[in-house]
């Protein structure tokens, strides 16, 4: 399975996986549920920054550098968001919106920039395991968590490596020659994981 862990001795790093975890999955949901206003995308910005300056990702510029490759990696996601809110809600709601789909996003990521795949599956196996009294395979629920969890940084990643392609090669930003080689990533991507599960006796 791809990880996109990040060896580092910040706050997140020293977290047990357990506690990080819900941390994480509160600030994104705290995010996800500010309104749609100004002060709210200003709040989801400014606490975007201060936790990405606070991981210990060293990158040199205080996780600042991560952040714009978590957010460069969205930008056509961000730019559907954002245009489409723009006509039908205004700008108010279409920048607050695509400023907290933005921070839940890569607020996200730092859970697996910042814990081992393994780490964080056990983790999430231990919290569920009260859900075995109603016949709920923990397992089960905690793989599904954490390969979804891991899958939204590493597309992030494949979108990124598609328009390093095609600005090297000269390309010009069109949608149509970002969209069929980031598929056919994303394609590859979805298989390799799929016979890795298999390989693991997961059906």
């Amino acid at each position: 399975m791809l990880s996109l862990y990040r060896p580092g001795d910040g706050i997140l790093h020293r977290m047990p996986a357990g506690p990080k975890t819900v941390l994480v999955l509160a600030l994104v949901l705290a995010v996800s549920l500010l309104p749609s206003s100004w002060w709210a995308a200003a709040v989801a910005a400014t606490v975007t920054v201060a936790v990405y300056a606070l991981a210990g990702l060293r990158d040199g510029m205080l996780g600042m550098r991560e952040l714009g490759r978590q957010i460069a990696a969205l930008k056509w996601v961000l730019a559907l968001t954002i245009v489409s809110q723009l006509i039908f809600l205004g700008p108010e709601p279409a920048v607050a919106n695509g400023t907290r789909v933005a921070a839940a996003v890569v607020l996200a990521a730092l859970l697996v920039l910042t814990t081992p795949v393994t780490a964080l599956l056990d983790a999430v196996e231990r919290g569920l395991r009260p859900l075995e009294r109603v016949r709920i395979d923990p397992q089960r629920v905690a793989l599904v968590l954490t390969v979804t969890l891991t899958t939204v940084p590493v597309l992030a990643r494949l979108a990124a490596q598609v328009r390093d392609a095609q600005r090297a090669r000269g390309s010009r930003g069109s949608l149509r020659a970002f969209a069929v080689p980031f598929l056919v990533l994303a394609s590859k991507h979805a298989f390799e994981l799929g016979d890795a599960l298999s390989a693991r006796g997961v059906r």
